[in-house]
């Protein structure tokens, strides 16, 4: 056999050599920080839970996801071990590096209308559409009714 037919079949081997040693890097990076998890440990779900680590078994560890309330999780389960400031910025919103100066962001919009309500003086104060009053669509003398089937100018023509 000719080296340049073998070439594409060399390079291919190569190429999953590199991508599952990549994957097992990764996996036994993911298994020694299971291990090394200890109890008190605030941790992530690969659902996206955010729990502290009560105890810890050989296959399980038992989560507290609220106060008082406990749960047996895989330790396959676990996404990540965090430390103590990133879990308590996530999940009690403790961020004493970010200081607003005191700003406070409303939950709801109701203090973007309370300014316009109380800077409104007149009691009939509405919304401007372009359209007034005088404007409303003419009617035919005799019937009150709009002639059917004709526009406004077959009708003024009679």
């Amino acid at each position: 056999m000719n080296l340049v037919s073998l070439l594409p079949f060399i390079v291919l081997i190569g190429a999953m050599f590199l991508m599952t040693r990549s994957a097992k890097k990764k996996q036994a990076a993911a298994v020694q920080m299971r291990d090394e998890m200890q109890p008190g440990a605030g941790v992530r779900t690969i659902g996206g839970m955010y729990a502290t680590v009560k105890e810890v078994h050989d296959d399980t560890v038992l989560l507290e996801v609220a106060p008082g309330v406990h749960a047996v999780y895989a330790k396959n389960a676990i996404g990540a071990v965090l430390d103590d400031a990133e879990y308590n910025r996530i999940v009690h919103g403790d961020d004493s590096a970010l200081d607003l100066d005191g700003t406070v962001v409303p939950d709801d919009a109701s203090s973007l209308t309370e300014a316009d309500a109380a800077s409104d003086t007149s009691d009939d104060a509405g919304i401007d559409l372009g359209k007034k009053a005088d404007d409303a669509e003419p009617k035919d003398a005799g019937s009150g009714k709009k002639s059917e089937g004709k526009t406004d100018g077959e009708a003024d023509a009679k």
